[in-house]
């Protein structure tokens, strides 16, 4: 039970500061109170991701490409770049399509590590970090719902679909299977929702988590290595702009902040293991 300090007098009439327990009820004491972690259901997880994932690409898609605006913005943010001294994505996407071993290596990277490497950090939360679980996973479901929004108000041509460019499609030019993005899955896939990223807003969600929780210091690197390879990749396949990758920066950002505002802590500061039935709320202490 937290404790807190009370002052009671001694049989010699001296004050001192004697420990307290800081109940619920009161909530007194040098320690702030958060939401609890529970214990997650496996079934419900597995059925909430699914849902959440089908949610997020029913309505991304259902977002309307507004062809015409998303090219418009493509060019106002190549201008930018242009004027930054930043826009190097050409260089980078032609200079990778020339190897191809390594090209055809992006282009599967980008398929698929998205999904798979995500998945297993929410797996690995699961099983060893259940009491950061819930706070985990609401960074990173909020940092996706923001980003629909993002594509509503900012249709974006990635790269690759700009009238007049000369970036190279790596998907289509060396015909690579499991891309949403080109060949005949495009259909499937809004093709004007390049901003923000999510491939580097959730390769971000992963390597801050990944590095926060991991006690191998290795796997800790690799946790930071992850997402600078996928800014690499999405450059490089002409996929999106470097401004791209800012944006879904700023939308994981947020979703840090609705996570902060819900537990009152980032996830990593939370207990690792679910406090027991007998306690249905978690104690971070505080200084005054």
């Amino acid at each position: 039970m937290p404790m807190g300090d009370v002052t009671v007098r001694t049989p010699e009439r001296q004050e001192e500061s004697v420990p307290h327990p800081v109940t619920e009820e009161t909530g007194q004491g040098p320690l702030r109170r958060l939401r609890a972690p529970r214990r997650p259901r496996l079934w419900f997880e597995i059925l909430l991701i699914a849902l959440s994932y089908w949610t997020y690409s029913l309505v991304r898609n259902a977002v309307p490409e507004q062809r015409g605006q998303a090219l418009r913005n493509a060019d106002w943010i190549w201008q930018v770049e242009q004027q930054l001294g930043i826009a190097v994505e050409e260089s980078v996407n032609h200079a990778v399509n020339s190897v191809t071993w390594l090209v055809v290596g992006m282009n599967y990277y980008y398929a698929t590590l998205h999904f798979v490497v995500t998945l297993g950090v929410l797996v690995w939360l699961y099983r060893s970090h259940p009491g950061r679980y819930a706070a985990t996973r609401l960074v990173l479901f909020a940092t996706t719902g923001v980003a629909l929004v993002g594509y509503y108000l900012y249709p974006l041509a990635p790269p690759r679909l700009m009238n007049g460019g000369h970036f190279i499609d790596t998907v289509m030019v060396h015909e690579t299977w499991g891309s949403m993005a080109s060949g005949d899955l495009k259909n499937m896939s809004n093709q004007y929702a390049a901003m923000p990223s999510m491939h580097i807003g959730w390769s971000v969600w992963c390597g801050l988590t990944i590095f926060a929780l991991a006690s191998v210091p290795w796997v800790r690197v690799l946790g930071l290595v992850y997402p600078v390879l996928t800014l690499v990749v999405i450059v490089a396949t002409a996929n999106h702009f470097w401004l791209d990758a800012v944006g879904g920066v700023l939308c994981l950002g947020f979703g840090y902040g609705v996570a902060f505002v819900w537990y009152g802590a980032l996830p990593h500061a939370l207990p690792k293991v679910v406090p027991g039935a007998e306690r249905r709320r978690a104690w971070l202490p505080t200084r005054a």
